[in-house]
């Protein structure tokens, strides 16, 4: 009593010393523990309490926040970022990044889709090419949320690991004093002998029956003088860090394999043969750290390429319902191989991957200048515009003397009149085939060095001899398969020799495409085993008491496991048929959990429970 006194005293000096304004020489970390309860209200109360009296600004007692240096700024952004609720955000803003480069042509896939687009929509395409949108992959704010994940992902993952080892080695924890606060919760009270045997059952024995049950069931168990605690289910949390490390894998080998590969493109007409050589390609994308010596060497022939329609019976007559592509193929060292390319069954050869893209017609030409001399031979593609492969195609004949001649055509496979004198193509089929060309002469400017496009020509000054423009001198010209028209101005003329089937090829080399696959099947694995395997804890405890020996079974799950009450059910059903308990007991103990021993509050706590 004299200590609380003297304690008493020493408040009231202070409280009087501070009211006159005096220098007691006490801190204010001893009145720490005063200033923490709610004085005015009720003194057990803490003082941050929602119903506690909040002091006023008069008061000079407000929360005072601590201030942050660079250094505690940096732990505080670093908590942020390497949050679960940050890391979530930026996968949904990543996965909404990548949306414009669905929506628009990308120049690494489709270059002339990019040129079309700026013909299509020449005011938007300023804003978009500033935004980067037509290199969304690439570009600065798709890279910022890429990079951003990655680093939350690392920081999420490095510190769980630790703790997930530390977890592994450590002990089941030590057993609840109430296990009836617990899920699953159920008792019994075996009195002396039973059973099988004639042992008696004692606690200790129940304890080590239930340990080497649980054992048995994938358990690890600890005992804890007159109980086991057991627990399993650390695959979960392992399932968790699998699945977060293959996002990690999939993003890092997404972004660094992805630049040793490349991509091309290229048109090969019936007959002609590709060549996996730099120089082949048409169009090429490769990556950041491309190599040439990376280009395995392999050809490919186009044989022949098919189209199969819908019938007439069908109600969609005209609509084309298959592309095959026939290709010989060959690697280096290995023997010609004949094989088909289809859309979605690409032909793997060499490493790279070669998927069919498109297809249309290509009409072989012979163009002899004014001298009688063939100036062009060749077979020329032309790209379909519509449905009926209506197609458009420019042919330049620079050797021609003595002037250059410059062709501007349209290919009909079936040609008809659309009333208005114009032609226009009734199927895709070549039944009626017709070649209408526009001529002109003069410098086609292939000798001032900026690369131009084959299927483009700029009519910039040109002479128009023959076609649609009102100073043109004759009408354009129409030829069917085998017909040679003359050239005006005996500048020569021009043959139509035929018409052969084309087909666009992309050849794909993406050495990550393993990696991705196998961190994919990774993470899919990590995510269901974190989504189904249960992590549990259980704990059976055997008393002695003066009616026999008392046993006692709960559980506790982490997170949510609605079988975890049927799960203590059957630990307890097997126990008890272990130890002798007749079956039917042992089964009523497992499936009425409602039949056990429960605590009431004061020194009557306690029991009987089930009785044998």
């Amino acid at each position: 009593m004299a200590r609380s006194s003297d304690r008493d005293g020493g408040d009231a000096t202070r409280a009087s010393s501070a009211a006159a304004g005096t220098d007691t020489g006490v801190t204010d970390t001893e009145l720490t523990d005063a200033d923490a309860t709610d004085v005015g209200g009720d003194p057990l109360r803490p003082s941050d309490h929602i119903d506690s009296v909040r002091p006023g600004p008069s008061d000079g007692a407000g929360i005072t926040q601590p201030k942050l240096g660079p250094l505690g700024y940096l732990r505080f952004f670093w908590r942020q970022l390497t949050s679960m609720k940050t890391a979530l955000f930026l996968l949904m803003l990543l996965a909404v990044a990548a949306i414009p480069g669905s929506l628009v042509p990308q120049r690494t896939s489709d270059p002339n889709g990019v040129v079309q687009y700026r013909t299509d929509h020449p005011d938007l395409f300023p804003v978009l090419e500033k935004l980067g949108v037509f290199d969304t992959y690439s570009s600065p704010w798709f890279s910022a949320v890429y990079l951003l994940l990655f680093i939350s992902l690392i920081g999420c993952i490095i510190p769980r690991t630790r703790h997930h080892f530390e977890a592994l080695r450590a002990r089941p924890p030590k057993t609840p004093a109430r296990l009836s606060r617990l899920a699953g919760y159920r008792s019994i009270t075996l009195e002396t002998a039973g059973g099988a045997g004639d042992d008696p059952i004692t606690a200790a024995r129940a304890v080590d029956a239930a340990r080497a049950q649980l054992k048995r069931s994938g358990y690890r168990t600890q005992v804890f003088g007159d109980s086991v605690s057991a627990e399993r289910g650390y695959l979960r949390e392992t399932g968790n860090l699998v699945f977060h490390s293959a996002l990690v894998g999939v993003l890092l080998t997404v972004g660094v394999g992805g630049g040793f590969g490349y991509s091309g493109q290229r048109v090969v007409v019936e007959g002609q043969t590709f060549s996996n050589v730099l120089g082949s390609y048409d169009s090429f994308n490769p990556g950041r750290w491309f190599d040439e010596t990376q280009l395995s060497p392999f050809s490919i022939a186009l044989d022949e390429f098919s189209t199969e329609y819908a019938p007439d019976t069908a109600g969609a007559a005209g609509m084309a319902t298959d592309f095959t592509a026939d290709v010989t193929a060959q690697a280096r060292g290995g023997d010609a191989e004949k094989t088909q390319i289809k859309v979605n069954s690409p032909l793997s050869i060499g490493g790279s991957n070669v998927y069919l893209l498109g297809n249309g017609y290509a009409v072989d030409v012979t163009v002899r200048d004014g001298e009688g001399n063939v100036a062009f031979r060749d077979t020329v593609p032309f790209l379909p515009q519509d449905t009926n492969l209506t197609s458009l195609g420019v042919i330049k004949v620079p050797d021609a003397l003595p002037d250059q001649l410059g062709m501007i055509g349209f290919f009909y496979p079936t040609a008809a009149d659309n009333g208005t004198g114009a032609l226009t193509s009734t199927d895709p089929d070549t039944t009626n085939p017709v070649l209408s060309l526009n001529v002109y002469s003069g410098d086609l400017g292939l000798d001032a060095g900026v690369p131009t496009s084959v299927y483009t020509l700029d009519t910039d000054g040109l002479t128009p001899l023959a076609g649609t423009d009102d100073d043109a001198q004759e009408k354009a010209v129409q030829l069917t398969p085998g017909e040679t028209a003359t050239i005006p101005d005996g500048l020569g003329t021009i043959t139509f020799d035929g018409v052969k089937r084309f087909a666009s090829f992309d050849i794909h080399h993406d050495p990550s495409q393993v990696w991705v696959l196998l961190f994919a099947g990774l993470s899919f694995a990590g995510l269901l085993t974190a989504l189904f395997v249960p992590r549990r804890r259980v704990w059976v405890k055997a008393t002695e008491t003066d009616e026999g020996v008392r046993l006692e079974y709960a559980g506790l799950a982490r997170g949510e496991d609605p079988t975890l009450g049927r799960a203590v059910g059957d630990i307890a059903k097997t126990h008890l048929g272990g130890l002798g308990v007749p079956a039917d007991v042992a089964r009523e103990v497992a499936d009425d959990p409602s039949r056990h021993d429960v605590e009431k509050p004061g020194p009557d706590a306690g029991g009987r429970g089930r009785k044998i």
